[in-house]
C-alpha cells in the first residue's frame, strides 16, 4: 500500500493504492461492471420469490418486500456514508484504512474508475445485509418468504445509487430532479463533506439534519 498523497490532486492520474498489480486492478471498476454483475442476482431473487409463491394467493409479499427493501436501503446509505465512510481516523492505520474506503474519492472525485462501489466491498456487504435479513425475517419472526424480496429491493436501491454517483460526476442530469441530486452532491464534495450525505435522494439529510438550506432552494435552469 502506498503512502497517502501529502495534497489532493483532482486532475492527476488515479492515485495508486496498492503496490501489487493484481490488487491494484480490483480498487477500479466500471458501472457496467456493476449492472451486470447485480441485475442477474436481483432478477433471480424476484424469481425465486414468484417461484416460491406459486398456487398461494396473490403474493402481496412481494412487491411490498421490494419497496420496503427499497427503503431499508435509503437507511443503508445515508448510514454507512455518514458513520462509515466519513469516520474520523485516529490512528495512522486507521486513517490507511478509510482512505482506502472513501477518502480517495474524495481526494480525486472526478476519477471514473472509482464512482462506484468496487466487487471487493460490494460483495461482503450484500452478504452481510443478506445474512441480517435471514436472521431477522427467517429465525427471528419466521417469516422466510420475506428474505428474496426485501434483498431484491435492497439491491434495486444500491443500483440506483450507485448509477446516481456515477452520473452526479460525469453526467448534466436533465429535469428538476436530476439538477437537484446533482447540486446536492457537488456540494458534499466541494462545500462541506460533513453534510448531504445522501446520494440517491436526501430524506435523512432532513430527517438528521445535515441537510444545509443552501440544498433547500431551487437549483438555477442550465
Amino acid at each position: 500500500m502506498t503512502a497517502l498523497p501529502a495534497e489532493t490532486s483532482r486532475d492527476a492520474e488515479p492515485v495508486r493504492l496498492f503496490k501489487s498489480d493484481f490488487m491494484e486492478f480490483f480498487t477500479h471498476i466500471s458501472p457496467v461492471t456493476v449492472i451486470v454483475m447485480w441485475v442477474p442476482v436481483t432478477a433471480y431473487l424476484i424469481y425465486a420469490a414468484i417461484r416460491s409463491a406459486v398456487g398461494t394467493a396473490f403474493p402481496w409479499r412481494i412487491p411490498v418486500g421490494i419497496v420496503a427493501g427499497l427503503i431499508l436501503w435509503t437507511i443503508a446509505e445515508y448510514t454507512l456514508h455518514r458513520w462509515l465512510f466519513h469516520y474520523h481516523p485516529k490512528t495512522q492505520a486507521e486513517e490507511r484504512i478509510f482512505y482506502l474506503f472513501h477518502g480517495v474519492h474524495h481526494d480525486q472525485p472526478q476519477d471514473k474508475t472509482r464512482l462506484v462501489m468496487p466487487l471487493p466491498v460490494s460483495i461482503p456487504l450484500a452478504g452481510i445485509f443478506y445474512g441480517l435479513f435471514y436472521l431477522v425475517m427467517g429465525l427471528l419472526v419466521n417469516l422466510p418468504a420475506w428474505i428474496n424480496p426485501l434483498m431484491a429491493g435492497f439491491i434495486i436501491g444500491y443500483l440506483f445509487y450507485d448509477l446516481t454517483h456515477y452520473a452526479t460526476h460525469h453526467f448534466p442530469m436533465r429535469g428538476p430532479i436530476g439538477k437537484y441530486l446533482k447540486r446536492h452532491h457537488m456540494m458534499h464534495h466541494y462545500k462541506d463533506p460533513e453534510k448531504r450525505f445522501g446520494v440517491s435522494n436526501p430524506f435523512w439529510d432532513i430527517v438528521f439534519g445535515t441537510l444545509d438550506e443552501d440544498t433547500q432552494k431551487k437549483p438555477a435552469a442550465g
